[in-house]
C-alpha cells in the first residue's frame, strides 16, 4: 500500500474512533436524546446527498431493509448504548459485526470455516463478555447489549447486501439515510422528551457534533473507505482496519477520562485478537465480510 494511501486509511479510522468519542459527548454532556441526534445525522445526510438519490434502486423493498439495518435500527441501538455504555467499550463491542457477519455467512451464503476462523469468533466473543460482566454495573451492562444489537443488525444488512445490484457508495448512503429518517423520528418521539432543547440551546459543540457526524463519518471516511476498497484486496484492508478499536479506547481515555481498568484492557486485546484472525482468513462466499460492517458506523 503506498505511503499516502496508508495515511488516508489511518485518518478514517481515526474519523470512526472520534464518531463514537463525539457521539458518546454529544448524547451525554450535552444531553441530545440519542434516538433524536440519529435522527438528526440521518437528515443531514439524507439531505446532502439527495442529488445522488436517482436514479433510484430498483430492489427498493430490500434496500430499505438494509438501511434499518445500517441506520434505522443501528443507529438508534448504537446511540442508545453510548447513553450508558463508554465510548472505550463501543469502539471494542463494535467489533463484534465482524464474527456475526462470518456466523451469518455460514447460516444464509453457505459459508465454511477451518478452526482458525472458529477460534476467531471464540475469542471475540469470549473478550466481550469479559468487558461486560460486572456485577455492579448493570447500567453499563444494559448499555452493552444495545451496542451488540447494534452490531448484529448492522451484520444482517450486510447479508442483505448480497442480495441487491451493487450501488455508487453516496447513492447507497443516500438512501440509507433517507429510509430512516420517519422510523427514527418517530422512535425518539415516541420514547425521548426534550428534543430540541440542546439545538435551542446555541451551544456550538452540538451543531459541530452533528455536522462532523455528516461530513467527517458519512462523506469523508465512508466515501474514502469505498475507495480505498476499490484500489486494494480486502485481505490487506481489513486488518489494517483495527487501528478503529485501538484508537476508540485511547481518544475514550484521553478525551472523556474514562477509566483504563484490567478487564477492559484484557478483554480488548482478546476480542481485537480474534477480529484479527477473522479478517485474515477471507470468506469465500462474502470476500467483503470482515469490512462490510465499517460502513455502518
Amino acid at each position: 500500500m503506498k505511503p499516502a494511501d496508508f495515511g488516508l486509511l489511518a485518518a478514517v479510522c481515526l474519523v470512526w474512533a472520534l464518531n463514537l468519542v463525539v457521539t458518546r459527548y454529544a448524547v451525554t454532556d450535552l444531553a441530545i436524546p440519542p434516538l433524536f441526534f440519529a435522527f438528526i445525522r440521518v437528515s443531514l445526510v439524507a439531505l446532502v446527498l439527495a442529488p445522488f438519490l436517482l436514479p433510484a434502486p430498483r430492489q427498493i423493498g430490500t434496500v430499505f431493509l438494509i438501511s434499518m439495518g445500517m441506520a434505522g435500527l443501528q443507529f438508534g441501538f448504537l446511540f442508545t448504548g453510548l447513553s450508558t455504555a463508554s465510548a472505550s467499550v463501543g469502539s471494542v463491542i463494535g467489533q463484534l459485526g465482524v464474527p456475526f457477519t462470518t456466523i451469518l455467512s455460514i447460516m444464509f451464503l453457505g459459508e465454511r470455516i477451518g478452526w482458525k476462523r472458529g477460534l476467531g469468533i471464540v475469542m471475540s466473543f469470549a473478550g466481550v463478555m469479559i468487558i461486560a460482566f460486572d456485577a455492579d454495573g448493570f447500567a453499563l451492562t444494559v448499555g452493552i447489549l444495545y451496542l451488540v444489537a447494534a452490531a448484529f443488525v448492522g451484520s444482517a444488512a450486510n447479508i442483505l447486501m448480497k442480495r441487491i445490484e451493487p450501488m455508487p457508495a453516496m447513492r447507497l448512503q443516500a438512501w440509507i439515510g433517507l429510509f430512516s429518517i420517519v422510523p427514527l423520528l418517530l422512535w425518539s418521539l415516541a420514547v425521548e422528551q426534550g428534543h430540541l432543547a440542546p439545538y435551542l440551546s446555541g451551544d456550538w459543540r452540538v451543531y459541530a457534533a452533528s455536522v462532523f457526524a455528516v461530513a467527517g463519518v458519512s462523506i469523508f471516511a465512508h466515501g474514502n473507505f469505498y475507495r480505498l476498497l476499490k484500489k486494494y484486496e480486502v485481505t490487506l484492508i481489513s486488518p489494517l482496519t483495527l487501528m478503529t478499536p485501538v484508537m476508540g479506547v485511547l481518544l475514550g481515555i484521553l478525551l472523556l477520562g474514562e477509566p483504563v481498568t484490567p478487564r477492559l484492557v484484557i478483554g480488548a486485546i482478546i476480542a481485537i485478537a480474534g477480529v484479527g484472525v477473522i479478517s485474515v482468513r477471507r470468506n469465500r462466499r462474502f470476500p467483503e465480510a470482515a469490512v462490510g460492517d465499517k460502513i455502518t458506523q
